[in-house]
């Protein structure tokens, strides 16, 4: 039986809430970009590996083809890639600019849909497409050519990281919608994370990282980022993926920036109070989410399952 598309409208509004905390959580860790994202990866397997063994889910690896099986590896090496660039672009530009460049992906899911997943967005979708994309844009343009007020010097950098970051999640995205067809939730982002975890873990260990004694501190910001943002946010749009078309799922992550920097400008530690261009551009990506999303979580291809997150 397929879900409602309240359900699933409402499964992508909660994983909005639960990324939004990502850049949040990672600004106020002293640890290094790709420690933070493979202890990230370590909690949340815990959770997944509990999912799995409750469930039974792991037989479903043997439903896998050589073609499925590669295709969520590489998903996996492409979200270990994803979370080392943004974390590292989190430290050199602001936390709306990263957002926003991470989440610039609609355009590229949207037009690999139509070629690869046969997929293509609609007139109205391509409007709300366009929108959140301008929006995003207004959203972080502040620190862009080294303006008053950057975070740091380093803020061209930091932007390109992020950008880079935002090209492995879409293709992690259009291989998800691909995948999902075939495979469960959890049996799926067990093999996911687990690939992520493991290529996380080999770039911390040749680089010689401190992946070890870690502050009671650290640990429970490692922890929170593996169920806000991981599990209910990650986890939760995979979830999606199996109803959805990848380009309104991905469309959906342009809600982050806005939720990321309204917690920025309120948590303690951090107070990064958005601009009158922040704002607006903020209002501009919900409205254009809003036009492409309402009404079109409905396309979906292959057979739908229940599934719960």
């Amino acid at each position: 039986m397929r879900p409602s598309n309240r359900l699933i409208l409402s499964v992508l509004a909660l994983s909005v809430i639960g990324i939004s905390f990502a850049a949040p959580l990672i600004r106020l860790s002293h640890a290094h970009a790709v420690v933070i994202a493979t202890w990230r990866l370590f909690f949340s397997l815990l959770i997944v590996g509990a999912a799995l063994a409750s469930t039974g889910g792991w037989r479903r690896w043997r439903t896998l083809d050589r073609t499925g099986l590669a295709l969520a590896a590489g998903a996996g090496v492409l979200l270990a890639l994803h979370f080392w660039a943004w974390n590292a672009s989190i430290a050199l530009t602001t936390i709306a600019a990263s957002t926003v460049l991470v989440d610039l992906q609609p355009v590229l899911v949207a037009g690999a849909s139509a070629v690869w997943l046969r997929e293509a967005p609609s007139h109205r979708q391509w409007i709300g497409i366009a929108l959140a994309v301008i929006g995003a844009a207004v959203l972080g343009s502040a620190d862009w050519g080294g303006a008053p007020g950057s975070h740091t010097r380093n803020a061209f950098l930091g932007d390109m990281l992020a950008f880079g970051g935002g090209v492995a999640a879409a293709v992690y995205y259009l291989t998800g919608r691909r995948v999902r067809q075939q495979l469960d939730l959890w049996p799926y982002v067990g093999i996911v994370y687990g690939v992520c975890f493991l290529t996380l873990l080999a770039i911390s260990i040749s680089s010689h990282l401190p992946l070890l004694h870690q502050p009671p501190r650290e640990l429970a910001i490692f922890a929170a980022l593996a169920v806000g943002p991981m599990l209910l946010g990650h986890t939760g749009m995979n979830w999606a993926l199996k109803f959805a078309p990848a380009f309104v799922v991905n469309l959906a992550v342009l809600g982050e920036p806005v939720g990321a920097t309204v917690l920025a400008a309120i948590l303690p530690g951090i107070r990064e109070l958005p601009s009158a261009r922040t704002l607006v551009g903020g209002a501009i990506v919900l409205v254009g989410i809003l036009v492409a999303v309402t009404k079109t979580a409905a396309t979906s291809g292959g057979a739908a399952v229940s599934e719960s997150v």
